[in-house]
């Protein structure tokens, strides 16, 4: 196989404009290559576990949240001809998740995600999701950046 061919996708979302560009991005590199999309996102367990009334509901509103997103992007992507498409839903930081489980398990070959996410705060205090999944993948990782990404 080229090095150039990718045939296992991770692409990480987390419903922000950033990880739906990524996920376009992501769609045609897998028709492109005849590769499998696996579409996932992390429930970020550490933002549950802080809020003062942690409560099972805002588990399960996480959780519906990411099926209901998990299951439209599946639709586009075997809409737009991907052969092979599954989504993944984890629970913990996405940042250790995403690089040292998911992309692992699903002996994936290339990491996508947007440059930037959902969380401004944390990115400011401890660095970026994206920064990270870079530092710790297995394999190759494509950031997808936006006009609006800053410097």
């Amino acid at each position: 196989m080229p090095a150039e061919e990718y045939k296992r996708i991770v692409i990480a979302v987390d419903g922000s404009q950033a990880s739906l560009k990524a996920f376009k991005k992501a769609v045609q590199v897998a028709k492109r290559n005849d590769g499998d999309l696996i579409i996932a996102h992390v429930v970020d367990t550490k933002t549950i576990s802080t809020a003062e009334t942690y409560d099972q509901s805002m588990i399960n509103r996480s959780e519906t949240y990411a099926s209901k997103l998990l299951n439209d992007y599946k639709t586009q992507a075997e809409e737009s001809g991907v052969r092979k498409v599954e989504t993944h839903i984890d629970y913990g930081s996405p940042k250790v998740r995403i690089p040292k489980y998911v992309a692992k398990s699903f002996n994936a070959d290339l990491i996508m995600c947007g440059a930037t996410g959902l969380n401004a705060v944390e990115r400011f205090l401890i660095g970026s999701v994206s920064e990270n999944i870079v530092r710790y993948a297995p394999c190759d990782v494509l950031v997808v950046r936006t006009e609006d990404d800053e410097d």
